[in-house]
């Protein structure tokens, strides 16, 4: 019991001083593989620190097992197991079964979708598309805090298995599945969208959001991702008649179904709907569809006799993709969600080039179709530039990003191979910032995500240096408190529901090295932070562990008190808040 007093007033006293490093550093600035096939890219060994840093941009996060694949072969082979591997179990599925397991009078609720993206994340040997999807989840937004989407939880599932199934695709493919996935069509409001008529216009709400945050943003790029100047001025890559035209091309699209009667596109029980209409892709009702003449971003669709949505649809998602700035512009915020906040136009630049191109070549190995908008070889390049991997970034201040909540818990789960006791990781919402996270996937409180991909915290060094942090517009003085206190019982106690909490760290491998400070410190850091802790971080956290005494005759209690607060301590540290 005083070693477990200890352990808290420990993490109190040291709770102010740990916060204050945390923005001070921001204001500066299972085994998840086979060995390497036979015929694929030779291993190229590289140190553990470096493998770990890899994983920290590639996955939710590190653990001995994937640390030993890539340290032995390289970050190469594993891009090249991973685009391999099959998707793992369909968050749908896990919705379908819970479905079926609960009352007649009772629905899913948000937890649920919570439970198999927890799930998927802790576990999933696929770690590279599940990390990718959840990046593409947020930049392609839909949310359960919307109230139409909210209805429809196994949709929401669909919904990101859709993201993960087009992860490896190609980026127009994927436009197109966004675009009609039922999910999308209720959150940006263009399923059931109608042609004018009298005095009514279609909704102008997808037409507008497809371009300004799904596409092309709302100023023309250079190919590295810079503001393309005219006059020193930028220049608009849309404007309202652009809206009006795309506006009319998205009517005449609801839900699914084996016929196209008028009940059915408004959603109305005559006809009786399809039973998965919430998960199949939206379909085409010419009768609402506009025959008028629509022009956008430099395309005329002529007026038409008879509608035909579907190639008018082709049309425009076709004239989108190949606009010059959806390269540089989805190229930048994939670089932000998986490496650096800030990179420089150069990194934008050879990104947008292999996006262009459509394949990645390096050495004795290549990946990509040659079709431009490939997502796989632009996934390769964004974790294979000479930026990502220069271990000597990990020292530079404009360089890296603040690690959101989401991961930081992810990063945990996997770095000590938590498990569910139940096996369907019972973790719920996550959003309250003063006692929890501060944020649960898939619940973005809008169309522009958790952040902005330009946000700039006002007053600080990041703005005096010309430099975004998106993450930092949910992180205040509540949601720092409230993650380190959330930390420190999910630490020592897990996460999630029922008594004890369902999600368990494994501490084994810890436990036997608490004994030698330095050895358990030593593991951590390369776990959490690939060997980043400062001296000053590791004389903070060696000085706290040495403080709590091992019994010899009952030497358990000390051992895991010096565990949970040598992992407690690393979460809270600047080194892993901020991913370099």
């Amino acid at each position: 019991m005083h070693a477990v007093k200890h352990f808290r007033d420990t993490f109190h006293a040291a709770l102010f001083a740990v916060a204050v490093l945390v923005l001070g550093a921001c204001g500066q600035g299972g085994g998840d593989s086979a060995p390497p096939a036979s015929g694929g890219p030779a291993p190229e060994p590289t140190t553990a620190v470096a493998a770990s840093r890899f994983l920290a941009q590639a996955s939710f996060g590190a653990n001995m097992s994937s640390i030993d694949n890539v340290s032995a072969n390289g970050p190469v082979v594993w891009l090249d197991q991973q685009f391999a591997m099959p998707a793992g179990s369909p968050h749908q599925s896990y919705l379908v079964s819970v479905m079926a397991s609960l009352p007649a009078d009772q629905s899913p609720q948000d937890s649920h979708v919570m439970n198999t993206f927890w799930r998927q994340a802790a576990t999933a040997p696929d770690q590279l598309r599940q990390r990718v999807a959840f990046a593409l989840s947020q930049i392609f937004v839909v949310s359960l805090t919307n109230d139409a989407v909210s209805q429809y939880k196994r949709g929401t599932a669909s919904y990101l298995d859709m993201l993960g199934r087009q992860a490896f695709g190609n980026h127009r493919d994927l436009l197109e599945a966004v675009t009609l996935h039922p999910m999308m069509g209720l959150f940006l409001s263009h399923l059931r969208n109608q042609k004018e008529s009298g005095n009514r216009v279609p909704d102008q709400n997808y037409a507008r959001e497809v371009m300004q945050l799904l596409s092309i943003g709302l100023y023309q790029l250079n190919p590295d991702g810079t503001l393309l100047l005219v006059n020193g001025q930028p220049v608009e890559t849309y404007d309202q008649e652009d809206i009006v035209g795309l506006s009319r091309v998205f009517t005449g699209f609801s839900w699914a179904g084996p016929d196209t009667q008028n009940g059915r596109f408004f959603g109305s029980d005559n006809p009786v709907p399809d039973p998965n209409r919430d998960v199949l892709p939206m379909q085409a009702y010419p009768q609402y569809h506009s025959t008028s003449a629509k022009s956008f971003l430099g395309t005329t669709i002529p007026a038409q006799g008879n509608a035909d949505p579907r190639t008018d649809l082709r049309i425009a998602l076709d004239t989108i993709f190949n606009h010059p700035n959806v390269a540089p512009f989805f190229c930048r915020q994939l670089i932000q969600r998986l490496v650096t906040s800030n990179p420089s136009p150069a990194y934008v630049g050879r990104v947008s080039q292999v996006f262009n191109a459509g394949r990645f070549m390096r050495k004795d190995w290549s990946v990509g179709t040659g079709r431009r908008g490939d997502l796989r070889a632009t996934i390769a390049a964004i974790l294979l530039d000479e930026e990502a991997r220069d271990m000597a970034k990990t020292a530079d201040p404009t360089f890296g990003k603040v690690r959101e909540p989401v991961l930081r818990l992810a990063a945990w789960m996997r770095a000590f191979n938590a498990r569910s006791t139940s096996g369907s990781f019972l973790l719920g919402t996550t959003d309250d910032a003063a006692s929890s996270l501060g944020q649960s996937a898939m619940r973005a409180p809008s169309v522009f995500n958790f952040y902005r991909p330009g946000y700039v915290p006002p007053n600080t060094a990041i703005a005096a240096a010309n430099l975004v942090a998106p993450e930092f517009q949910i992180i205040h003085e509540v949601s720092v408190a409230g993650y380190a206190n959330f930390m420190r019982t999910a630490v020592q106690s897990g996460v999630g529901s029922n008594s004890p909490r369902d999600i368990q760290a494994d501490y084994a491998a810890e436990l036997a090295l608490a004994n030698d400070p330095d050895k358990l410190i030593d593991r951590i850091d390369l776990l959490l932070t690939y060997g980043t802790l400062s001296a000053e971080t590791r004389s903070a956290m060696r000085e706290a562990v040495s403080s709590v005494a091992i019994n010899a005759s009952n030497p358990n209690p000390g051992r895991q008190n010096r565990v949970y607060l040598a992992a407690l301590f690393a979460v809270s540290a600047p080194e892993f808040l901020v991913q370099k």
